[in-house]
């Protein structure tokens, strides 16, 4: 699983504008839906559904939303890097500043699962965040998150 199969380009976000959570979730929702061609409001529902159960906020202002929809035929993901760090209820009670959104379909249990896991290794890299966080354009973050997996192959 490589972040390159589930990530488009069109689906990195520099400087995504929300106040909160809540609205951080919901223009997630809304390049989700640009990306995968479901209903906006459906992938919003089904993410903040999945957030009531705990929240994604892994810490170190990190946060993996995540939800399966039976209408899709393969993973997506969507990468925001937020203007501000918001309040996201993370674990480690610190604000959010990068988001990974997980889309799955309902069937793909161990690929959403290995997903799941490439990401937060991906995110768990110290350097890597701090680069991701300076970078400028949506294209310097989409190689960043690409470019590692090619340097491993």
């Amino acid at each position: 699983m490589e972040i390159r199969d589930i990530l488009q380009p069109e689906a990195v976000v520099a400087g995504l504008k929300a106040p909160n959570k809540k609205q951080a979730l919901q223009e997630l929702a809304r390049h989700a839906a640009a990306v995968t061609g479901l209903n906006e409001r459906k992938i919003f529902e089904t993410v903040l559904e999945r957030e009531r159960l705990g929240t994604t906020g892994v810490g170190s202002g990190i946060a993996i939303p995540h939800g399966k929809l039976p209408e899709l035929t393969r993973l997506y993901a969507v990468f925001a890097r937020l203007e501000k760090p918001i309040d996201f209820d993370a674990i480690d009670e610190q604000p959010v500043d990068l988001i990974f959104l997980l889309l799955a379909p309902e069937s793909a249990g161990a690929d959403h699962l290995k997903a799941l896991a490439r990401v937060s290794r991906l995110l768990r890299d110290a350097s890597m965040c701090e680069k991701l966080r300076g970078a400028k354009t949506a294209d310097g973050l989409y190689l960043l998150l690409t470019q590692t997996e090619a340097q491993a192959a």
